[in-house]
């Protein structure tokens, strides 16, 4: 049997690991993050059924750490390739980076964490910063693996050399976890083939001034107001605005924030008029007095049973979708309200409506480091940044480059479903190179 590094620990990765382990592979998951996951993590449901996402997630993250054939590596990267199949192999060097707590002693009690000098300081990035952590925390409740880690930005011990007369994390641990002497890890391994499934990350929208991003607390982006909306966010479920912590009567969604724009990002990312009915839907069922608008400019409903829920969310919830874009948003300055002026694409009226809450759907962009990745793999990347395929119609999972592939979000736009169904062509087509060896 073969041995396969898969890059990027989201559902992709994790399904092209499963695959690949029950087929008799050895396969290493590497992952940047302390944890797998990626963005489905952080989602609340997923559509088209609006099933809980960690339901969905979390057994399958727990499947692919005790794998006997998967080895998962978090808070890690790769920095070194060289070689290829026909070669003898890939060889690889992974830089594991110091999480200051020992992986195999942790139990992840979360003892460290309450005890944290400066516990509850600095934003909680998995939330999106709507919540804060200390500086030696959990990444998420249902973590894989569940360890602490230490941020070594903030933590006393790592920056100024101590923290009171003992360090009162080292103190409540009583298994002796806490390691701040622990040091980059380098290592090296040969495999036969790779996956890469890094995913993506989201556009920052403040650097369009008109929506008013960054200035007016009442604008979030989509996933901010997916872990607002969350049972297991910051706010354990309850809509409320960051302004005054009240339930809004208006929201409006917003398409295409940095997409379909010649300014930054021209295309369609394929799922935001989707995850907008989705949000839409998710606060009609918590507070069915909330009225929801969706300003969008072309309505996509890619993939199967996408239109039904389109037709549901307007059937059933009542949620009115409108063809206009926004020219400017503006704040009332008593209500903290938020004004949004745009042009109906329809009939050509610049019209005006207020909200209580204005979510933003930014540009899903390549994620952070994936130049620097093809650089060190030795592959594409199209205009926009994302990993090229070899052929997006004849080859859509293969590169140029013999035994590497490509899948998820990583290589473009897609779905949940597409992106699971390209990780089991992967881990086929990566069988395929290890048999022909």
């Amino acid at each position: 049997m073969g041995k396969v590094l898969v890059i990027g620990g989201g559902i992709a990765g994790i399904q092209a690991s499963l695959d690949l382990g029950d087929r008799g592979h050895e396969v290493y998951l590497v992952e940047k993050k302390p944890s797998i996951g990626g963005r489905m993590a952080q989602l609340d449901k997923t559509f088209p059924t609006n099933d809980c996402s960690i339901c969905i997630l979390a057994p399958k993250m727990l499947e692919c750490f005790d794998h006997p054939k998967v080895t998962v590596m978090t808070n890690a990267e790769v920095k070194e390739l060289e070689g290829s199949p026909s070669s003898g192999g890939y060889k690889v060097k992974i830089m594991k980076k110091p999480r200051y707590v020992d992986e195999e002693t942790c139990t992840g009690c979360g003892q460290c964490v309450q005890a944290c000098r400066l516990k509850d300081r600095f934003p909680d990035e998995f939330n999106m910063g709507l919540g804060k952590r200390s500086s030696i925390y959990l990444y998420f409740i249902q973590a894989v693996p569940r360890v602490a880690i230490v941020d070594d930005e903030h933590c006393l011990m790592l920056t100024k050399g101590k923290c009171g007369e003992s360090p009162p994390c080292v103190d409540a641990c009583g298994l002796n976890a806490i390691d701040f002497e622990q040091k980059p890890e380098e290592i090296a391994m040969d495999v036969d083939a790779i996956i890469v499934a890094t995913g993506y990350d989201y556009l920052d929208p403040s650097i369009f001034h008109e929506y008013g991003y960054g200035v007016y607390e009442n604008v979030l982006t989509a996933l901010e107001f997916e872990r607002l909306i969350c049972a297991g966010g910051p706010k354990e479920g309850h809509l409320v605005r960051p302004s005054d912590g009240e339930v809004p009567n208006t929201i409006v969604f917003i398409q295409c924030v940095g997409l379909r724009d010649r300014r930054k990002y021209p295309y369609c990312c394929s799922v935001c008029c989707l995850n907008s009915s989705k949000g839409s839907i998710l606060a009609k069922e918590h507070y069915p007095e909330i009225e929801t608008y969706i300003l969008y400019s072309e309505l996509r409903a890619v993939g199967k049973r996408s239109q039904e829920y389109i037709d549901r969310a307007k059937e059933e919830y009542g949620i009115k979708y409108i063809r206009g874009r926004p020219g400017v948003i503006l704040e009332d300055k008593e209500t903290k309200n938020l004004i949004i002026k745009y042009e109906d694409l329809v009939t050509g009226n610049i019209e005006r409506m207020e909200a209580g809450l204005v979510v933003l759907n930014p540009a899903p962009i390549p994620g952070a480091g994936s130049k620097e990745l093809a650089e060190i793999l030795g592959i594409a990347v199209d205009d926009h940044g994302f990993f090229s395929p070899k052929d997006r119609l004849g080859a859509p999972i293969e590169t140029k480059k013999e035994g590497i592939f490509l899948i998820g979000y990583a290589q473009g736009p897609k779905d949940i479903p597409e992106s699971v169904s390209q990780a089991s062509a992967a881990a086929a087509k990566a069988s395929e190179v290890i048999e022909s060896l």
